[in-house]
C-alpha cells in the first residue's frame, strides 16, 4: 500500500536498512569533556533510535580548525575514535544502520575556538553571524582566507576522519556540504570571492568537494559515502543566493554520478524563497532528474508528506530531524499514527540526560 512505502526495507549499497525512515544528523553538544570525547550517555541516545533505517550522526568536525560550537563531539584523536567505537556498538547491537557526519564550520567559528587565531573560510568576508563559545554568544569575525596549502591540509583531515570513522565502527559517513558551512562557503558567491582554482567558475567553486572524494576515495569504497547539500539555502548561517547558485549546484549533483556514492542527502528551503526568481523551492523535484543514485530528503516531513516524496519518486529515502529529538520510537509512532512528544527547545543543546534521553516511548506513555 502506498502509505506503506516508508516502512518498505531499503538496499543502500548493500546496506539493508529496515525502512526508508532516516535520522538527520542534528546537534546536540553533549561531549561536555575536555577533549569532546563521545559518551556512554550519547552511546544510549543513539542506540534509542536504532529503529531508523539509518541514523546519521550530529556533524563531526574532522579537526580543530573544523570546530565552531561548544561540547561537540570529534574525530580527530584517539580518544574520540574509542568514544564512538561504543556509540556505534550500541547502536549495531539494537540492529541499526549509522553514518557519520564529518564536518567544518569554516567562517561560521570564533577565535575563542582556535587559540585566538581565525576560523578558515574561503575567502577574508566575516558571515556576520553568532558563534557559542564557552563565553556564550560571541559575533563572528572577518576568517582567515585559506591558502591552497591549508585547502589541502583539510583535504587531509577529511580524509583522516573517514580512516577514523570506520576504524570506529561506523557503517559509513557524510560529508556535510551544507548549511552555511565550510564546503557550502566554497560553493557560494557571496562568501567565495577566490581568483584561483577554487573560485570563480561553478567548476571552481565545487572542486574542493570532489578533491575530498577523491581522496575520500583512496581510504574507502565510496559506497560508504554520501553527501550533504542545501541548495536553497538563503538568509542563514551566512549565505545569501544569487543567479550562479543553482547552476552550480546542478553542476554538482550531475558530476556526483560519477562517483558511486551511497546517496545525495538534499534539504528543502529552510526559509521561503518564492521572492527569489532564481531560486528552486522544490529541491526534490527540481535535482530528482538530475541524480541517478539513491536521494534522501529532508526538511519538515511528517508520515503523510513523507509517503508522498516517495510515491512520487522524488526520493529515495526521508530524514526527520526535530521529530527524532523527542521520539527515540519515532518510526514506530509513525506505524501507529501514535501522538508526538513535543521536544523541550530549552535543552537542544545542554548537558545532561534531561531532555536528550529521557524522553518517553510509545509503551510508557500515559504509564
Amino acid at each position: 500500500m502506498q502509505q506503506e512505502l516508508l516502512f518498505i526495507p531499503y538496499n543502500l549499497a548493500g546496506l539493508t536498512l529496515s525502512n526508508r525512515i532516516v535520522m538527520a544528523p542534528m546537534t546536540r553538544s553533549r561531549a561536555d569533556n575536555p577533549g569532546n570525547v563521545p559518551t556512554p550517555l550519547m552511546a544510549e541516545y543513539y542506540a534509542q533510535r536504532a529503529s531508523a533505517g539509518l541514523l546519521i550522526t550530529e556533524g563531526v568536525p574532522v579537526s580543530t580548525k573544523g570546530v565552531g560550537y561548544i561540547n561537540v563531539p570529534g574525530i580527530y584523536t584517539d580518544a574520540q575514535v574509542e568514544g564512538w567505537k561504543q556509540v556505534t556498538k550500541a547502536v549495531h547491537k539494537k540492529g541499526g544502520k549509522i553514518f557519520a557526519q564529518l564536518w567544518h564550520v569554516g567562517r561560521i567559528s570564533h577565535p575563542d575556538f582556535h587559540q585566538g587565531e581565525l576560523p578558515h573560510a574561503p575567502s577574508a568576508i566575516n558571515p556576520n553571524e553568532k558563534s557559542y563559545t564557552v563565553n556564550g554568544f560571541a559575533d563572528t569575525v572577518t576568517p582567515k582566507e585559506m591558502t591552497l596549502a591549508d585547502i589541502q591540509q583539510t583535504i587531509q583531515d577529511f580524509k583522516q576522519a573517514v580512516v577514523h570513522a570506520m576504524a570506529a565502527g561506523f557503517d559509513g559517513v557524510e560529508i556535510h556540504g551544507a548549511n552555511g558551512y565550510l564546503l557550502h562557503q566554497f560553493f557560494n558567491g557571496t562568501s567565495n570571492h577566490r581568483t584561483d582554482v577554487y573560485g570563480g567558475s561553478s567548476e571552481n567553486h565545487a572542486r574542493i568537494l570532489f578533491d575530498i572524494v577523491e581522496a575520500i576515495q583512496e581510504a574507502v569504497n565510496l559506497n560508504k559515502v554520501g553527501v550533504r547539500l542545501s541548495p536553497s539555502l538563503n538568509g542563514l548561517f551566512g549565505i545569501t543566493m544569487d543567479e550562479n547558485t543553482i547552476p552550480t549546484f546542478e553542476y554538482i549533483v550531475k558530476k556526483l554520478n560519477n562517483y558511486p556514492l551511497a546517496y545525495l542527502h538534499l534539504t528543502e528551503p529552510f526559509a521561503p524563497v518564492d521572492h527569489l526568481p532564481f531560486a528552486v523551492m522544490q529541491v526534490a523535484k527540481h535535482f530528482r532528474p538530475l541524480y541517478n543514485g539513491t536521494l534522501v530528503i529532508n526538511k519538515g516531513f511528517n508520515k503523510a508528506t513523507a509517503n508522498a516524496v516517495l510515491a512520487a519518486g522524488d526520493a529515495d529515502l526521508v530524514s526527520f530531524g526535530v521529530p527524532f529529538l523527542a521520539n527515540p520510537d519515532l518510526v514506530e509512532r509513525l506505524k501507529q499514527n501514535a501522538p508526538l512528544n513535543a521536544p523541550d527547545q530549552n535543552t537542544f543543546y545542554t548537558p545532561g540526560a534531561k531532555g536528550y534521553t529521557d524522553y518517553p516511548v510509545i509503551q510508557s506513555v500515559g504509564a
